[in-house]
């Protein structure tokens, strides 16, 4: 029985956190014999259409800015952009300062809410087909809208989801280190999830929707961006994924803020699981659900706790039944997993110095992930989880 449980432990490991990307991969691979073509984006439409670009902003007024002429020198005319900023709760000067920009039509009210209660309400002023949501703190690429608005040309699409990137630097500490490695890989399935069937989700940094998909979301919603395009993706729509259509922000101050963030989302996670139950049903979904479970679900609820207990059911099994052979499967994985566990503890300890060899972070922020994981199904189950999102310090 031991042995038996560590195996079930370690296959739920490693689909998740590897296999999964890997067999992905391979379909895309088939598909693209098969069909004889990879993947190639559709031609831009003739007569661009008129867009609404979607910003909420609680007390963003050090980013207004720079954000602001970000999104005035997007390459799309000008005169077919809704510049359309929810800012609610603000009371730093943020509704202020964006009145001194004529372009943008601002939407202040003064109880914070949260949110998803700006973006429910800011619905109401859309005046385009398509509304593109970006967070204020966010540098986006020149060709953002274009990209995204070319993606729309297939009437399969509902939403589509942009790239995050996270600025790096030669030595960075943990925090940037561990994040910049993760939205590398997740960048790499988003983009062979959507070549395969749908990205799973996108990202509230970058992404886009049909205005006349949108549904008010609950109120208590702690991760409108993964509930809105899988809602999307349930009415039997695409959400497809623009790589050259990315987001540029700058990591979590350190990895505090970092578990933080991370708690929230895998909270937000459990949330989305109970709300969508059905798209776990393969027989309305297909590929669809598959991608789901084996993308988002797993990694949310099972794979964290399977990756600690994997450790200590290793353990037992090395003592209790084979002993410490050199020459044991069962010896040699337990000594990894302590060798990682070790790379995770210095990295702990080195948490805020800055190294030029910053794989040696990676085991770390790989356990904070996973413990936020756990964190955050707990304070869900427990209705601990504020829907006000409180914001973590960026580098």
């Amino acid at each position: 029985m031991p042995e038996t449980f560590f195996w079930i432990l370690f296959v739920i490991v490693a689909y998740t956190y590897g296999g999964y990307a890997a067999v992905i991969w391979f379909l895309v691979l088939g598909k693209r014999i098969i069909s004889g073509k990879s993947s190639q984006s559709p031609p831009l439409p003739d007569d661009l259409p008129f867009v609404c670009f979607f910003v909420t902003a609680y007390n963003e007024v050090d980013f207004i800015d720079q954000k602001v002429e970000n999104s005035f020198n997007l390459n799309y005319p000008k005169e077919k952009i809704q510049y359309l900023w929810l800012t609610d709760g603000s009371n730093d000067g943020t509704p202020e300062r964006l009145k001194q920009f004529s372009s943008l039509q601002i939407e202040h009210h003064p109880e914070r809410r949260g949110k998803i209660h700006a973006m429910n309400r800011g619905m109401q002023y859309v005046s385009a087909p398509i509304v593109i949501y970006s967070d204020s703190n966010t540098l986006l690429a020149p060709d953002t809208i274009l990209e995204i608005v070319r993606q729309f040309e297939s009437k399969t699409v509902g939403c589509v989801a942009g790239e995050k990137r996270i600025v790096e630097n030669l030595q960075d500490t943990a925090a940037a280190s561990g994040e910049g490695f993760y939205w590398k890989l997740e960048s790499f399935i988003k983009r062979m999830d959507a070549e395969l069937s749908s990205a799973v989700g996108a990202v509230g940094e970058l992404f886009a929707i049909r205005t006349e998909l949108y549904e008010p979301v609950e109120p208590d919603t702690l991760l409108d961006d993964f509930i809105i395009s899988l809602r999307i993706a349930s009415k039997g729509y695409r959400i497809a994924y623009a790589p050259k259509a990315y987001a540029i922000e700058t990591a979590s101050a350190n990895v505090k803020e970092e578990l933080k963030r991370k708690t929230r989302i895998a909270a937000g996670g459990m949330q989305t699981f109970f709300r969508l139950p059905d798209l776990l049903n393969p027989f309305r979904y297909g590929w669809l659900s598959f991608q789901y479970f084996s993308h988002k679900v797993l990694r949310w609820t099972l794979a964290p706790f399977a990756l600690f207990l994997l450790f200590l059911c290793n353990l037992f099994v090395v003592i209790a039944h084979t002993g410490w052979a050199p020459d044991n499967f069962y010896t040699a994985f337990f000594y990894l997993q302590a060798f990682m566990y070790l790379l995770a503890l210095i990295g702990w300890l080195l948490e805020n110095h800055r190294f030029q060899f910053k794989f040696l972070f990676i085991p770390y922020y790989f356990v904070i992930m996973n413990y936020a994981s756990i964190r955050g199904i707990i304070r869900y189950l427990k209705g601990q989880q504020s829907v006000v999102w409180e914001k973590s310090k960026r580098a």
